[in-house]
């Protein structure tokens, strides 16, 4: 067997969810490197990797693993935003090793939790989910990756990134509309309650100063 088909031993039509439990029960003792996960996908390789990215964030209230996942995730957004067809990360990044416990929860987070993702979706309005859309996909994706990161806020723009590589992964342009929908939903929620802050704030001030003075 020559390496190429070493590294695509997958079936291109195999669903995300079995895709997700396959890497746990091939990882050895030690996991597997991201090398070795990015090796394993198809040409769907950037909603794949994303997908795998996002679903640790689907836990409410989590801190610290956004924080460490949306660089990457936000590395391979950004090939997609360019135009590059295969997922790059730095050599550094993919000789990180993910354990096998890891991969185990996730995939039996993705088994039991995701499985109407994988039942709801299907190939339609592709024009929103292939070709020069994926650029667009690209950048919701980056909105609601900057959104990702901040404590306490995980989960909602985690569920925009999940129908986002959904959509990408099974052509679903319904998953892709409503994943944009719910980035610039959550973005647009926390700008104003930012906003709000900001000039309440700025009005008590003023209000203490003037009763103050």
């Amino acid at each position: 067997m020559t390496q190429s088909e070493n590294q695509h031993t997958d079936d291109p039509k195999q669903g995300f969810i079995a895709l997700v439990a396959d890497l746990a029960a091939i990882s050895g003792p030690d996991g597997l490197t991201l090398r070795e996960i990015r090796d394993r996908l198809d040409e769907r390789g950037f909603g794949l990797m994303i997908l795998i990215l996002a679903i640790p964030c689907l836990v409410p209230a989590l801190y610290g693993v956004p924080q460490i996942v949306g660089i990457p995730i936000l590395l391979l957004a950004g090939q997609m935003l360019a135009g590059r067809v295969e997922p790059w990360l730095p050599e550094a990044a993919l000789k990180r090793r993910v354990s096998k416990a890891w991969l185990e929860r996730m995939a039996d987070f993705a088994t039991k939790r995701m499985h109407w993702f994988e039942r709801l979706s299907r190939p339609r309005l592709t024009v929103f989910a292939e070709g020069w859309a994926e650029r667009v996909v690209a950048f919701f994706m980056i909105l609601a990756t900057l959104t990702i990161v901040l404590p306490m806020t995980n989960t909602v723009p985690s569920v925009a990134l999940t129908l986002l590589a959904v959509g990408v992964i099974q052509r679903d342009g319904l998953f892709v509309l409503g994943g944009a929908a719910v980035a610039v939903g959550w973005a647009t929620a926390l700008a104003t309650v930012a906003i709000g802050f900001y000039f309440g704030a700025g009005w008590a001030v003023s209000l203490l100063a003037r009763f103050g003075g």
